[in-house]
């Protein structure tokens, strides 16, 4: 007896099944009269298949008018296509089903868009019917392509020894740098727990517990705003932990998961192995942010003292930056105006620029302005050559920093040189432990339960600036995907390093009692990191926008625009949570 639905997928049948007789069920994906034969593309979760139905079909009049995406199930013979008529893009493309029987399963009212062709369609109206969105061919790829993914990292981490496990949902706040998003207690009144930012206190518990290696994909809660590389509420994280060992451990342990996965999932794109290491101050003076692109060969260099007492106002005294571009000979000036303009456009007053040629001598807008003892050391420091272009920022630190990242990778572009189809990785090293806050006071840069390089004499007798943590972050293509340190597992450290960040002892007991406790009870060495399962898959499926890979992303502004969430509580409800809303005028 054949099963009510289907016997085969859309995607199973082959030249083999010729003559089969078969029951399929799916989609209406799209429709073709030619010539009086109707042929309809049937899809489900695994492919197409092509029906045909002629004249004389008893169905050919109610398939001639249904509604594209109405849900039908068919029974049908199995035919092989002439051989012009092959579709060698699909699995089936040598068959085809001539329907016998059809029974409608789901009828579709008037779509808000269409299905196929893809035609573009805006955010909103696609979030807002995303069970249709999730049903267009890119978007069903992606998320078939994140379960896959998934599935890999898992057996990879198993193979490796880590346990899967599990960590709360309901928890206490944890200082990871964002919002938390908050849920009212009823049997408390006035208590709230916290969804977790990160399992970042429970993984550290499960290696002090004794378990040695663990893992997770771990969902994440974080009240921030969206970015293109950031989903508002909710992502996931491979949360790994490992107890005994030091940082190159786990970087050992990332890199060949990497690898694997990468090239499992991106053969035709190289991946590049091993992934370099650069200091946190190196990648800022080199590319100016931590989040390097090394597909860009091009790297900045700081020419300040050059221009330190100059005349040439627009650089005395400023922070400047260059950027040599070699084999510049023949651009043409568009070349430098637009990268003028993209500079602009970051929020530049300009960007100057020179060209060496072939006597060593200087042209350009600004040649006239450096005298000759300047020239020769800036090509010196640039090594530059004839037909090399420099081109400069000038302004405050972090602002020159910001926007010469954004040129050099743009210079790159332009001149042929940026990489495509590779994914280069970088690990992000040597972290400060402290930074200066606004208003001049010590704070914590990273993870304030990194172990400070030095440890404890370090923390007593190195200026708080100077001193560097245990802290790393892994990078790809100008990707953050991860941050990651090894732990301060003795609490006598621990005490001290927030007490240099303005923390006492009570503060420290009173919001990480559990974890401080823990720590009093033989804890071993540890380290971890949680790569982002989000920011992997848009990588992987080449898409630039993180929500592309999520199945039911909030939008940009953190809304569920299918299910109406945040939504209205009904006031019975909030009496129950001992809670009385003050909306803003």
């Amino acid at each position: 007896m054949m099963h009510p639905y289907r016997s085969h997928t859309c995607a199973e049948l082959r030249s083999s099944d010729v003559d089969r007789h078969v029951r399929l069920s799916g989609w209406l994906h799209n429709r073709r009269d030619l010539g009086g034969v109707l042929f309809i593309d049937l899809r489900d979760n695994y492919g197409i298949v092509q029906l045909v139905a002629r004249p004389s079909s008893t169905f050919f009049n109610q398939l001639s008018h249904m509604s594209k995406e109405s849900v039908i199930r068919v029974d049908g013979r199995v035919l092989r296509r002439a051989p012009e008529n092959v579709n060698p893009e699909i699995g089936s493309g040598e068959i085809e089903v001539e329907v016998s029987d059809l029974e409608v399963l789901g009828t579709c009212e008037p779509l808000p868009f269409q299905i196929f062709p893809e035609d573009r369609v805006g955010e909103e109206s696609r979030l807002r019917y995303r069970f249709l969105d999730l049903r267009r061919q890119r978007m069903h790829a992606n998320i078939l392509l994140r379960s896959a993914v998934i599935a890999a990292i898992r057996q990879k981490m198993t193979t490796r020894g880590f346990f899967d496990m599990q960590t709360p949902i309901l928890s206490a706040t944890s200082p990871e740098g964002a919002r938390d998003f908050l849920v009212p207690s009823r049997t408390h009144p006035g208590k709230f727990y916290a969804l977790p930012q990160a399992p970042q206190q429970f993984k550290q518990l499960l290696m002090i517990s004794g378990f040695d290696r663990y893992f997770q994909i771990a969902p994440c809660f974080r009240d921030e705003d969206a970015r293109a590389d950031r989903s508002p509420g909710e992502f996931y994280q491979l949360d790994i932990e490992m107890s005994f060992v030091e940082q190159e451990d786990v970087f050992q342990v990332i890199e060949e998961v990497f690898v694997e996965l990468f090239n499992e999932f991106a053969p035709d794109r190289q991946t590049v192995a091993p992934f370099p290491r650069i200091a946190y101050r190196d990648s800022m003076a080199r590319y100016g942010t931590d989040k390097p692109d090394l597909r860009a060969p091009l790297e900045l260099v700081d020419v300040s003292n050059l221009f330190r007492d100059s005349e040439f106002k627009a650089f005395s005294n400023k922070h400047v930056r260059a950027l040599a571009v070699h084999d510049c000979a023949d651009k043409p000036r568009s070349f430098y105006d637009q990268l003028g303009a993209f500079a602009i456009e970051l929020g530049a007053a300009g960007l100057a620029w020179v060209k060496i040629g072939d006597n060593g001598a200087l042209s350009g807008p600004i040649a006239k302005f450096l005298t000759e003892e300047v020239t020769q050391q800036l090509v010196s420091a640039v090594e530059g050559k004839p037909g090399t272009a420099v081109f400069f920022g000038a302004g405050h630190d972090a602002d020159v920093a910001k926007i010469m990242s954004e040129v050099r990778l743009e210079a790159a572009k332009r001149a042929g040189i940026f990489e495509e189809d590779v994914f280069r990785f970088a690990w992000v090293v040597d972290f400060p432990m402290y930074e200066k806050a606004d208003d001049g006071s010590i704070e914590f840069s990273h993870n304030p339960f990194s172990m400070p390089q030095g440890g404890l004499n370090a923390l007593r007798n190195q200026e708080p600036l100077d001193i560097l943590a245990w802290q790393y972050d892994i990078v790809c293509n100008g990707i953050e995907l991860s941050s990651g340190a090894v732990r301060n597992h003795d609490p006598v450290i621990m005490y001290e390093a927030f007490r240099i960040a303005g923390y006492d002892k009570e503060h420290v007991d009173g919001h990480f009692g559990g974890m401080v406790r823990a720590l009093h009870y033989g804890a071993p060495p540890h380290a971890g990191i949680a790569p982002g399962v989000d920011r992997i898959v848009m990588l992987l499926a080449d898409e630039p926008n993180i929500r592309e890979t999520i199945a039911f992303p909030l939008n940009q502004s953190a809304q569920d625009l299918l299910m109406g969430a945040p939504s209205d509580v009904e006031p019975v409800r909030l009496r129950e949570l001992h809670l009385n809303p003050r909306k803003p005028q």
